[in-house]
């Protein structure tokens, strides 16, 4: 289990409080799927993605990052036992849909880079360390089932 501060489950609040995931969401994941473009497999039936233009002006890519970012909602709600909260979601990507659980950690990773240019100043090094944290946490948790 992960023991969290009270200052870390703060800023972790904070930050989420803070965003827009109709914003953040879709450019985290269109970032993810133009830098790793081998990601890109798992979204086939979203039409075209043949450029980064394409990519970010794809409404079901925003779509779907939008639904990554509320996914994070259910870590937040459940801080003190994400293992057991992502359950469900690490069985479907795993069994049904086949998702390499690497590009999880490549999304927070965008996610990440996402938030520290949206945060400017404010996301400094502790702010880094509680949101990575946390992201590690969740990206542990989906690939649970692949263990």
């Amino acid at each position: 289990m992960v023991k969290w501060s009270d200052k870390e489950r703060a800023v972790i609040i904070s930050i989420f409080a803070g965003l827009d995931y109709e914003d953040i969401g879709p450019k985290a994941l269109s970032r993810c799927l133009i830098v790793y473009p081998w990601t890109q497999r798992y979204f086939g039936s979203f039409g075209n993605l043949s450029t980064p233009a394409a990519i970010m002006g794809n409404p079901k890519i925003a779509a779907h990052g939008i639904k990554v970012l509320h996914g994070l909602d259910r870590a937040l709600k459940n801080m003190d036992n994400i293992k057991d909260a992502y359950t469900e979601l690490s069985i479907l990507h795993s069994e049904t849909l086949h998702v390499d659980p690497d590009n999880f950690k490549l999304l927070a990773d965008c996610l990440t880079i996402v938030v520290a240019a949206k945060m400017g100043c404010a996301f400094t090094p502790d702010t880094q360390l509680a949101f990575q944290k946390f992201l590690a946490v969740v990206v542990s948790a989906l690939g649970k089932q692949y263990c």
